[in-house]
């Protein structure tokens, strides 16, 4: 695509928080030209009424999720709940206009599984043949060269990034991961949920999900396609009592073949990547360290000299674990630098 020229670009579900992160992130976007904004319960509203951030930032109203409204973009994001996607990204590829799902409709690739883990078919188990999974520090060719999009999870995107250079070079125990991960409430949306609460949440600290979580699937199947073999995890999600972030702490057994110097092995892996920050050796990465920008930043750690290796990762579960990744692909889908509309420094304090 001509840099010059700009995408136009439709959001499909625009009144959850990582739609209004995408919102927030695409009006400051230089080579963005928001076409459509769609809610089904908030069609006609301005908005910049239900999310005043955007007051002076954006004047469209929300409209209807119709094809005939979204074919007149260039690009589409779904930031829609589990299920809402597949229904329309059919026949938006057959009007030639590229999409980015931030749910997981195209994660997984057995539409087994998917079925399995969100309790509902796949409507097109066709075009999810067609779908590239879009962590760029993976994945980046085959992201420029795709229509559709899947937008990793926000877990996936920390544990992922993680492990990925240790499981690259076979350099501890694949059997036996170990991804202990704690995520900001945001996480969990928009919709109102007693758990949720202000009252229920703060001041608190659980983990949930411990008998298998939806993220697991995908995070398995990454991981596995790293190692060029089966992986076996253990994913334990827990919920803290922030807005923003996640931190996952990672395990794993070095084997004989872990003679170097890790540091350097992640320093190396991530020094194309603008966007994954290896830190010094010995620092603790903290979330607010990252919190509204699309930053990982990671910490690799060997605790008294043994041979379990911890690695420490932190993203803003918004932006780098939704919002900012899905408008980083959107920049590599669409032939335009990568950092375009992605400069923003973390939020401190």
């Amino acid at each position: 695509m001509n840099q010059k020229a700009r995408v136009k670009v439709g959001v499909v579900g625009g009144t959850g928080y990582t739609g209004v992160e995408l919102l927030r992130l695409l009006v400051q976007h230089p080579q963005v030209e928001l076409t459509a904004v769609t809610s089904r319960s908030e069609a006609g509203q301005a908005v910049h009424a239900l999310y005043p951030n955007l007051r002076g930032q954006l004047d469209l109203a929300f409209s209807q999720p119709t094809l005939e409204n979204l074919q007149q973009c260039d690009l589409v994001f779904f930031a829609t709940p589990n299920g809402v996607a597949m229904k329309m990204v059919p026949g938006l590829l057959q009007a030639g206009v590229k999409v980015i799902d931030l749910a997981a409709d195209f994660r997984l690739r057995d539409p087994v599984q998917w079925e399995h883990w969100y309790g509902m078919p796949h409507d097109c188990v066709d075009v999810l043949e067609q779908a590239v999974y879009g962590l760029p520090e993976m994945n980046r060719e085959q992201i420029a060269g795709a229509s559709l999009v899947a937008n990793p999870g926000c877990y996936p995107t920390a544990v992922q990034l993680g492990f990925l250079p240790l499981l690259e070079q076979d350099l501890i125990d694949k059997d036996h991961l170990i991804a202990d991960s704690k995520s900001g409430v945001s996480g969990a949306g928009r919709e109102a949920k007693v758990a949720t609460l202000l009252c229920e949440a703060s001041e608190s600290f659980k983990s949930y999900g411990v008998a298998g979580h939806r993220h697991l699937p995908e995070i398995r199947q990454v991981l596995s396609e790293a190692a060029h073999s089966a992986v076996g995890l253990t994913f334990i999600p827990h919920l803290v009592p922030m807005i923003r972030g996640i931190h996952a702490t990672l395990y794993g057994r070095l084997n004989e073949k872990a003679s170097g110097d890790l540091q350097a092995l992640y320093e190396e892996r991530y020094a194309h990547e603008p966007f994954v920050d290896v830190m010094p050796a010995g620092s603790m990465p903290e979330t607010r360290s990252v919190k509204g920008s699309n930053y990982c930043r990671i910490a690799i750690h060997v605790p008294q000299g043994g041979d379990t290796v911890v690695v420490l990762a932190v993203i803003d579960n918004l932006v780098k674990g939704a919002a900012g990744q899905a408008l980083q692909n959107m920049n590599i889908m669409c032939g335009l630098p990568e950092t375009t509309g992605l400069g923003q420094v973390a939020l401190m304090p």
